[in-house]
């Protein structure tokens, strides 16, 4: 079994949420098959602590507007690294040293990766 396209649709707008607010290392992975809880983990990183907030923040928005309920987030207080669970997809966003320091990619390196690439990028100035 692989991702719906509904949990595809909303990765692709809580990806374009944290592109926004220039999230780092933006991953997505289709953790279906081996994870029965949700379809797709979204993986982006913040430089700071305040950046991170702010990816999260913009997540939470964009997906309320495109009618998708956040049912837990955990993390908040400290933003080191904030989990938004959205039921078919969970987005982790992390200050850049927790992730490489918890390594969660490689948790789930067998997992298929989807494709970001429509995801405009903003160029930095």
């Amino acid at each position: 079994m692989t991702a719906t396209k509904r949990a595809i649709d909303m990765t692709m707008v809580a990806a374009s949420a944290a592109s926004e607010k220039l999230g780092e290392n933006l991953v997505a992975l289709d953790v279906s098959v081996p994870f029965v809880l949700a379809d797709v983990f979204l993986i982006a990183s913040g430089r700071n602590d305040r950046q991170v907030a702010a990816i999260s923040d913009s997540i939470e928005e964009k997906m309320l507007e495109a009618g998708h309920k956040l049912l837990r987030r955990e993390g908040k207080t400290t933003s080191r690294w904030i989990l938004l669970d959205f039921g078919d997809i969970i987005c982790h966003v992390m200050h850049e040293e927790d992730r490489v320091f918890y390594d969660i990619e490689r948790l789930w390196k067998d997992c298929p990766v989807i494709s970001l690439a429509e995801i405009k990028v903003p160029q930095e100035m």
